[in-house]
């Protein structure tokens, strides 16, 4: 089977809708792996049985819930901070309510643990945590918006 012929077969499935095909030959094994219609990024496998060789376009990752994180922050004057990160998508609040006081401001100081904003996501409200002390330099997200996963909310001075 030349590229061609294996471009073609990639092409027809994709077209096809067939989420998964599987040809082998004693000389050779091809498999090729599909999202299906609703994903526009498909995945493509080809292997050949002396050395494997893998054509693939690129396939959407799953989104993991994972805790807040903190890391350094970007790479300009603020590199001295850390940031507060989303830990999910959702949408970000910074209070409990519309007439509750808000979390945390800019130049309040926190502890590890203490609940710095909101996330909701699927009708949840998850309360997001520091994982380090210090003082709120700057709050990245505008209240009531929507967030990303990994995506920066609070520059925090840990010193």
């Amino acid at each position: 089977m030349n590229i061609t012929e294996i471009q073609d077969l990639i092409k027809f499935v994709s077209k096809s809708g067939v989420t998964e095909v599987e040809i082998e030959k004693k000389d050779f094994k091809i498999i090729i792996k599909s999202e299906g219609k609703a994903k526009v990024e498909q995945q493509y496998i080809v292997q050949a049985a002396p050395a494997p060789v893998a054509v693939a376009a690129p396939v959407a990752a799953p989104v993991a819930v994972a805790p807040a994180a903190a890391v350094a922050a970007p790479e300009n004057d603020d590199s001295k901070y850390v940031v507060v990160k989303s830990p999910m998508i959702g949408t970000f609040y910074r209070s409990a309510g519309p007439d509750k006081d808000v979390f945390v401001s800019v130049g309040d100081s926190i502890a590890k643990g203490d609940t710095v904003c909101i996330i909701e996501a699927m009708k949840l409200f998850n309360e997001i945590e520091s994982d380090f002390g210090g003082k709120i330099v700057k709050v990245l997200v505008d209240d009531a918006t929507p967030v990303e996963y990994d995506q920066p909310l609070f520059l925090i001075d840990p010193a």
